[in-house]
């Protein structure tokens, strides 16, 4: 049998960071993946869906070009093969870029699937140009890292086609763009499909069960949301529930149950299923090492600040994690870090979900970290509050698609507890509210800080003005 320091189980962003982290510190890693290298995030989810979210703003630019500022510009059409091709390009060109990095950091990659045969043993039926086709076995020195990430989960009696009914997973990947969508599922997903659906001109139903879109974030994040979603046309159903879809040859036929209970049907070209994700754990034969899933298939691990399952020496990292894990790419890397460095011996900070960034790349766009207004005083905090429209500085105005800055404090100048924000390029704006919620800091520390002018952060800096009472534009 091989052996290795660290075997990681799956090449998702969990995965190769681990890999990569445990190699740059000396540790001699075997990183099995059955896929291909980055798993979903880069072939499925992240990197292609927010290339084609950056082709929809393009085109919604268009738009604002000519019906606000006098541009007389007109789009023809949307060239769908080439927009899938530079998709395309971007995606292989990372692809191959992690692919080298591995190489590079000498980790040695075996195309294959694993199970486990004990807590430092693993088999792979392997197949591919590392080695002839059929089993090897491989054992862990230090420890086994599962990284097998999920998949899409299902609604009953939907049975995905790749053409009329699709997961999150393959909508990109299906032929041509729709006239219409019934999006199911309110979620981050469910509104990045539903937003660039709607800018390449389809007619958009978003149907939410719960009693508003993004119901994880912050009531008034979820507000500014439906607002703009609905002002550029996305027909938003929260509370709704759906009840079942016939599929047809030139679309789907389906009914949804209102907030108020009544039956509407929906009709629409196409049928996208984005209702969350479901860990995968099958063929990792975790019964063989004593192992179980919880209820929603979740490894839940023993000990959360090394990310230890119940089998000392198995980690699990990414998709795997329930709750307070985030299931997002970016905290996958934060727990492969951490998890490498505690099998290299290293002291090594848990990872703080508090602060990990939530982002919906929709138009507008949404971004959070830390506490909600409602969790914060669920947890018994007092609190103030600031919202901050963005359109109260001059670069908002400029854009002109409404928005907002929330900080939620500790009452009487006390800590910042979260920081939310909707409006355009909020992606870009959260990383310095990470930092502050992140390191405690009190909305005084943060008004002795000068934003540049003018800019959208400017929005964040007066609502920390405000809160300091120091404000020029307060609300």
């Amino acid at each position: 049998m091989d052996t290795a320091d660290v075997i990681v189980i799956g090449g998702g962003t969990g995965g190769y960071s681990t890999a990569l982290r445990a190699a740059a510190l000396g540790l001699d890693v075997v990183l099995v993946e059955r896929d291909k290298i980055g798993g979903t995030c880069l072939h499925r989810g992240c990197i292609p869906s927010k290339a084609m979210l950056h082709a929809a703003e393009l085109v919604d630019g268009i738009a604002e070009a000519r019906e606000r500022w006098g541009v007389k510009a007109t789009l023809d059409s949307v060239d769908w093969p080439a927009l899938v091709a530079t998709r395309d390009h971007i995606v292989t060109r990372n692809h191959r870029g992690v692919e080298a990095h591995l190489v590079h950091a000498g980790v040695r990659v075996v195309r294959g699937s694993a199970r486990l045969t004990g807590p430092r043993t693993v088999r792979v039926e392997v197949s591919g140009p590392e080695r002839p086709a059929g089993a090897s076995g491989f054992v862990a020195r230090r420890g086994i890292v599962l990284a097998t990430g999920s998949r899409p989960r299902m609604l009953p009696g939907l049975v995905p086609d790749g053409r009329r009914v699709v997961t999150s997973d393959d909508a990109l990947f299906a032929p041509g763009l729709p006239a219409s969508v019934l999006v199911l599922g309110g979620g981050a997903i469910g509104v990045e499909y539903a937003s660039f659906h709607r800018s390449m001109g389809a007619e958009v139903t978003l149907v939410e069960a719960a009693d508003r879109i993004v119901p994880l974030e912050d009531a008034d994040v979820s507000r500014h949301l439906t607002r703009g979603l609905k002002k550029r046309g996305v027909d938003v159903r929260a509370g709704a529930r759906f009840l079942d879809a016939e599929v047809l040859e030139d679309g789907v036929h389906a009914r949804v149950r209102t907030a108020r209970g009544e039956t509407r049907a929906v009709e629409a070209e196409r049928l996208l299923v984005a209702v969350g994700r479901a860990p995968v754990t099958d063929g990792l034969d975790l019964g063989a090492v004593g192992l179980t899933t919880d209820a929603r298939g979740f490894v839940v691990p023993r000990d959360w600040a090394r990310l230890e399952t119940a089998v000392p020496g198995i980690h699990v990292v990414g998709d795997l994690l329930p709750p307070p894990s985030l299931g997002l790419a970016h905290a996958s890397f934060a727990e492969g870090l951490l998890v490498a460095e505690t099998l290299a011996g290293l002291p090594s900070a848990p990872v703080d979900y508090a602060t990990v960034p939530r982002v919906t790349y929709s138009s507008p766009q949404t971004a959070s970290v830390g506490l909600s207004e409602a969790e914060a005083r669920a947890r018994g905090h007092e609190v103030d509050v600031n919202t901050m429209p963005l359109t109260a500085v001059a670069k908002g105005m400029v854009h002109g698609q409404g928005g907002m800055v929330k900080v939620v404090a500790e009452a009487g100048g006390g800590r910042v507890l979260g920081v939310h924000l909707v409006g355009p390029h909020v992606s870009e704006m959260v990383a310095e509210s990470q930092l502050i919620v992140g390191w405690d800091a009190e909305p005084a520390d943060v008004a002795r800080h000068v934003h540049p002018h003018p800019t959208l952060s400017e929005a964040v800096g007066e609502a920390f003005l405000t809160l300091a009472g120091r404000g020029l534009h307060q609300q």
